[in-house]
């Protein structure tokens, strides 16, 4: 299981300063992170909206420490959102956020991470668009959904995302289907222990549908964040059984992983929406990344020996 062993080095500074400094790191990162500007990405945007796909912009960067970086975060964020206005994509490009860096961690972390998001959906609403609230570990999770039913008071439309592996989603997952709100499942990508969430990817998965029936069969909108064949064929097969329109659900990848997959489900006619990362804090997203799937390791690891 190595999962949990580069999740515990996403973590470590002096793995950070490794792999910061091998050559072959950026040519590896640059697969799942695709620019660190809005300059850069803003091309992105363009090509894969024009081959019919949509997107969710993530400004990456985690460790936030003081009240400043929180805001510069915040900054990062209006600023991608003045350079998506005039491309006029409305909720083709959206944004997703995580509020551990709008200062959720520091002191009064709730209240400062609710006043830095804020103006970002605010400003999101106003060309078009929404914003989705991303789930972090599950010490954060109670604070995120209350700023998520907090922010739909005036921004119904603003999202979230629910954990497969965590016990306590399927309860998240049948208030928040009652309510109608736009939820993004995934399985989850941090180390919890095992008081909190499954250890084994079986479970997981089994968990995973479960999850999935609910908000299929619920009020809201399923997003499925996956790239799992089998959990994509279960998602279509459910949101049939549901009576769901292909423009009433919506499937989510990740920037670099599976593209060809992308493509071929928006050609049958699917919302596909891809993860896209951005910016130079990007060491902790990568390491998720690899965590998730052998495959990203592997391949991580050839272009390290010189063989990808």
């Amino acid at each position: 299981m190595l999962g949990p062993v580069i999740l515990a080095a996403s973590r470590s500074d002096r793995m950070r300063r490794l792999i910061s400094a091998a050559p072959v790191t950026k040519q590896v990162v640059d697969r799942f992170i695709p620019g660190e500007t809005v300059d850069d990405v803003v091309p992105i945007i363009q090509d894969l909206t024009g081959k019919g796909l949509e997107l969710t912009m993530d400004v990456v960067g985690e460790d936030i420490t003081t009240a400043e970086q929180a805001a510069a975060a915040r900054d990062a964020y209006l600023e991608l959102i003045d350079r998506l206005e005039p491309l006029e994509l409305g909720t083709r490009a959206e944004m997703s956020v995580k509020l551990s860096m709008f200062g959720q961690a520091l002191e009064d972390g709730h209240e400062l991470a609710l006043k830095n998001v804020r103006p970002v959906v605010e400003a999101a609403a106003a060309i078009g668009t929404t914003v989705t609230l991303d789930a972090e570990d599950h010490t954060t999770l109670d604070s995120m959904f209350a700023i998520h039913e907090e922010l739909r008071k005036d921004f119904p439309q603003t999202g979230c995302v629910i954990q497969a592996y965590l016990f306590r989603t399927e309860a998240d997952a049948r208030r928040l289907a009652a309510s109608g709100s736009r939820v993004r499942i995934v399985k989850g990508a941090y180390k919890e222990p095992a008081s909190v969430a499954y250890q084994n990817k079986h479970e997981t998965d089994k968990a995973y549908v479960r999850i999935l029936r609910t908000l299929m069969e619920g009020e809201g909108y399923p997003m499925i964040g996956s790239h799992d064949p089998r959990l994509i064929s279960v998602a279509q097969e459910l949101a049939h059984r549901a009576g769901r329109k292909m423009d009433e659900y919506e499937f989510q990848m990740l920037y670099g992983i599976r593209s060809e997959e992308h493509l071929r489900l928006a050609a049958e006619g699917h919302r596909m929406r891809v993860y896209t990362a951005y910016g130079t804090d990007w060491y902790g997203y990568f390491m998720r990344r690899l965590a998730e799937k052998p495959a990203n390791l592997r391949f991580f690891v050839r272009s390290m020996v010189g063989k990808g």
